[in-house]
């Protein structure tokens, strides 16, 4: 049996901000923001239709700035935010701000790949998320169970907590912390928890990472040294309250029980460049992607640390002997524009709606 050929979509310009829109519940969603210096940037909105294995896209201008981060309200389909530079003063900047894409394309109406007669819209301003007396925007993050009204911003070394009003038109402050220390303190990443009731996060600054309670704006816990290298990336098990993966330039994946953070509970090592991204399966959380500067995004198979064992979903009765002794181990390794046996194809996780 042949493998189905992958689905690929071109981009006109370099790009590396990508987001599923978890709003949307009736289609496989993704947003992609682009980064061009020369030219409008865009957001890509990005449907895949599982019955006809095709990709329908649609194109917004985003003509403020390169587009260094994008994530997409969990409440309202149409609403999303970017971080982006732009030149003050004979100076780059990263801000943020909060848009509305056209009425019409929130329904998934959209052109196939081929057809390039539609026009290209502009996305709407909704309101910017000021960071003057904070410094430059590193990622905004949505309150996960929330109504699409809490947004927390990473500025510099400030995070900023901002509730949003009147139709998400006005961005307000309402309270905010300070990283304190030696040196030039920036936060590269963080995620908002889905658990305890939203009230925590988790944030990279360095080698380190921390974790906050968002009612008091104070750390939680700290993890000195989390990595070797630059923290790039943090993600939240959706099952399994306390534990939380984190990747960086040490070329580690490593996954962590935030009530006892003296030793990672587990450490990945599949990698042999820095680590960018890591996200947990949001059905299925001992599937864990990550992707690399190493040229290869690899699906790996955590049973041991996962709320279910990955016999909910493979039959018992499919696996061999040697199959079920080494099934926590890398399933998939995908090399960009290379077809090599048991390559993870884009097809396959989109078919099988695995949104990460």
């Amino acid at each position: 049996m042949e493998d189905d050929a992958p689905v690929i979509y071109g981009l006109e310009f370099q790009a590396r901000a990508l987001t599923p829109q978890t709003a949307e519940t009736d289609a496989i969603r993704f947003l992609v923001g682009t980064q061009s210096l020369r030219y409008d940037n865009q957001i890509h909105i990005i449907d895949f239709d599982d019955e006809n294995n095709i990709i329908n896209k649609n194109v917004l201008l985003h003509q403020v700035g390169e587009i260094w981060h994008i994530s997409a309200s969990p409440a309202d389909k149409g609403v999303l935010a970017t971080c982006y530079n732009k030149t003050s003063d004979g100076k780059v900047v990263t801000c943020a701000a909060v848009w509305r894409m056209p009425k019409e394309l929130e329904s998934g109406s959209h052109e196939s790949p081929d057809d390039s007669s539609s026009n290209t819209q502009t996305l709407e301003l909704l309101c910017h998320l000021d960071n003057t007396a904070h410094g430059n925007m590193a990622c905004v993050m949505w309150e996960p169970m929330g109504d699409g009204k809490k947004i927390i911003s990473l500025a510099d070394n400030n995070i900023l907590l901002w509730d949003l009003q009147e139709s998400s038109t006005k961005a307000v402050l309402s309270s905010s912390s300070a990283l304190e220390g030696k040196g030039q303190l920036r936060f590269t990443s963080g995620r908002w928890s889905p658990h305890h009731n939203c009230t925590q996060i988790a944030t990279a600054n360095d080698t380190t990472v921390r974790g906050w309670d968002t009612r008091s704006m104070r750390q939680i816990y700290s993890i000195e040294n989390a990595h070797g290298q630059l923290v790039r990336d943090l993600d939240f098990n959706p099952n399994k309250q306390y534990y939380l993966a984190s990747c960086g330039d040490d070329c580690k994946v490593k996954f962590w029980d935030t009530r006892n953070v003296t030793e990672p509970v587990k450490t990945l090592e599949e990698h042999s460049h820095w680590v960018w991204n890591v996200r947990y399966n949001h059905s299925h959380d001992q599937l864990i992607l990550t992707g690399s500067s190493d040229s290869r995004v690899i699906l790996s198979n955590m049973v041991s640390i996962s709320s279910e064992p990955f016999g909910h979903m493979v039959d018992d009765d499919e696996l061999s002997d040697q199959e079920e002794q080494h099934q926590e181990e890398k399933i998939f390794v995908y090399r960009p524009f290379r077809r090599t046996r048991g390559s993870l194809r884009s097809t396959e996780i989109l078919k099988n709606k695995f949104t990460f």
